[in-house]
């Protein structure tokens, strides 16, 4: 069996040690043997697994020749509409990066659960995908790379995002950092509060319904298309997350005491402000049907909905989704992309309980 200390799994073999208990397992500080996946202990984790391999999908798989035409059209989009695509493209080249730099150097390292490491293997290669992505959006229309995806040091409410969620990651990437006491403990619980709750599970949602708006207007459609299969892999991130903080608090009740709930409602309502200001920098002046007023609506929406997710009473008491259409294309099973293009498979174990 390893120890807490061991929980990364390349410690020394111990010959004729006990096979796992599945009673031994546990999200973290585990006692039983992190390179022993069966007997499965958390199956929705391994379920989640599952449908991120069944939607597997590649960014040039999408054509771009429309958006490249309408891009290079003198009239084909307004200055509004371009200031926000790019600084919408902007946030997410190195937001995923930043995502799967925190899966591999923080949350894979401390989360002790095979299974559960499994979906992190997953997801981190559904991260390089969306960084892959945007990078094939950036050569298919020409942009300036250099300022593409170094965006995140030159739009401050992009910068301020970023800046906010890397804190808590900086402690975890410490090779002397291990879990196994509650403040520890709850440094980690930070950390997966801040990236799978806030960062994936907030600050992806207005960027979302930017392009898709769009989209729906039938500009900009591969991309569009392309923000659709990265919306179906951040509903299963999302969710797994959501399970991964909310097992962890049922085996570790006392991390989740009234201090550290307060905690988190002050995190959420100061990652929503910073939110709200990244809405108004990518649309000073709003384009057709959105704008940064509507925009500030949903993230109270979003933010109340994730907070009762892990527990905890609403924010803002914002009951009403102002963008319904978005709940509307995770809703389906199974339904032809709007772009006629492709018919999208949603997969089972992820992308329906999102908003």
């Amino acid at each position: 069996m390893t120890t807490t200390s061991d929980a990364t799994g390349l410690g020394e073999i111990q010959s004729g040690a006990g096979r796992v208990d599945v009673a031994d397992k546990a999200m973290i500080n585990s006692r039983a043997d992190v390179n022993q996946l069966l007997p499965l202990k958390y199956r929705w984790a391994w379920e989640k697994y599952l449908s991120g391999c069944n939607n597997h999908w590649m960014p040039t798989e999408v054509a771009m020749q429309a958006d490249i035409a309408l891009w290079k059209s003198a009239d084909g989009l307004t200055a509004d509409e371009r200031l926000m695509l790019k600084r919408n493209l902007g946030f997410f080249a190195t937001a995923e990066s930043l995502v799967a730099n925190n899966i591999v150097l923080a949350v894979y390292r401390h989360l002790t659960n095979p299974e559960c490491r499994q979906y992190l293997l997953r997801q981190a290669f559904e991260e390089a995908v969306h960084t892959h992505t945007f990078q094939y959006i950036c050569e298919s229309l020409g942009l300036d790379e250099g300022e593409l995806f170094n965006m995140y040091r030159e739009v401050p409410s992009i910068t301020e995002k970023d800046a906010w969620a890397l804190k808590y990651t900086q402690n975890l990437e410490n090779p002397d950092f291990t879990t196994g006491t509650t403040e520890a403990d709850q440094a980690f619980l930070r950390d997966l509060v801040a990236f799978y709750v806030v960062f994936e599970g907030m600050w992806f949602y207005t960027g979302f319904a930017q392009i898709l708006s769009l989209g729906r207007r039938n500009k900009m459609v591969g991309i569009a298309e392309q923000y659709q299969y990265i919306l179906r892999d951040e509903s299963i991130h999302l969710n797994f997350g959501i399970d991964v903080i909310n097992q962890i608090k049922i085996e570790n009740p006392h991390l989740w005491n009234e201090e550290f709930q307060a905690e988190v409602r002050a995190m959420l309502t100061e990652a929503c402000a910073l939110e709200v200001a990244y809405g108004k920098q990518t649309m000073p002046r709003g384009i057709l049907g959105l704008n940064a007023e509507s925009c500030e609506q949903y993230m109270h929406f979003i933010t109340d909905r994730r907070a009762e997710q892990i527990g905890l009473a609403p924010i803002f008491g914002q009951a009403e989704n102002p963008f319904p259409w978005m709940s509307e294309m995770m809703d389906l099973k199974k339904e032809k992309n709007f772009f006629e293009t492709r018919v999208i498979e949603y997969q089972t174990g992820g992308g329906l309980d999102w908003d």
